[in-house]
């Protein structure tokens, strides 16, 4: 986009008017659009919380790339689906058949369970 400034001639002067006016001219097109993103404010214990969640989830994916390193697959731990259980029993049982196929030891993955269930039980 172009801008240009004129000056109008007498005639076409309104009083009381500067004798400057601003065209705009299309240049070409805009080749990359500015992305929009929406924001929302929290309350401090919002987002605290928010925090909280957000190390937990980065720390659970940390762990799967070194129980699956080299990666073969996605596996998918959700951490709503394990605060939903009742017991941590169940929350165990889960997670290892979610974890059945890792060629890793079997003390790493229960480390791994181990710690996840202490990580969860803080959120």
């Amino acid at each position: 986009m172009q801008c240009g400034v004129e000056t109008i001639n007498d005639c076409e002067r309104s009083p009381g008017r500067t004798g400057l006016r601003v065209n705009f001219t299309e240049k070409g097109e805009v080749k990359e659009r500015r992305e929009k993103f929406l924001t929302a404010k929290y309350g401090s214990h919002q987002m605290s919380l928010i925090r909280k969640r957000l190390t937990v989830e980065m720390w659970l994916y940390d762990e799967l790339q070194k129980l699956y390193d080299p990666p073969t697959e996605a596996i998918d731990v959700d951490i709503d689906t394990l605060l939903d259980m009742d017991t941590d029993e169940i929350r165990k049982s889960h997670l290892y058949s979610l974890l059945s196929d890792c060629k890793r030891p079997q003390q790493d993955v229960s480390c791994f369970v181990n710690d996840l269930l202490l990580k969860i039980h803080k959120l």
